[in-house]
């Protein structure tokens, strides 16, 4: 049987992200895991700033679909979004077990997320 646990979104500015990236490596760093920062090496800018703001933002969206805030229960770094061989984001957490479905889109100026948490 399907339960529900959460549905978390979040939108995020790119220019946000940009002027966050321009100042160095301290933000990616504080919000990206170990084999994130890795990928997100790997690309050039205008594709840093998509990747970057993705994982962002999915972060956001799940601690809203677990029903805390980020950085109270939830933090940066226990959750991670690894692409898989087909580009496709998939997302573990070390406070929640069960499956955990994402989906990140953008446009020239927007980048919005959304996280389904359902218990088994």
């Amino acid at each position: 049987m399907l339960v529900l646990r959460g549905v978390g979104i979040d939108i995020v500015d790119l220019d946000r992200i940009r002027e966050q990236i321009k100042k160095g490596d301290l933000f990616a760093k504080r919000v990206l895991t170990s084999k994130e920062f890795e990928q997100y090496q790997k690309y050039q800018e205008n594709r840093q700033v998509e990747y970057l703001a993705g994982r962002f933002s999915c972060k956001e969206s799940f601690s809203k679909a677990m029903g805390v805030g980020l950085g109270t229960i939830v933090k940066f770094k226990e959750v991670e979004i690894i692409d898989n061989d087909l580009g496709q984001p998939e997302m573990t957490a070390k406070s929640y077990h069960g499956r955990i479905f994402v989906s990140i889109s953008h446009e020239k100026r927007y980048l919005v997320t959304q996280v389904v948490l359902e218990d088994i």
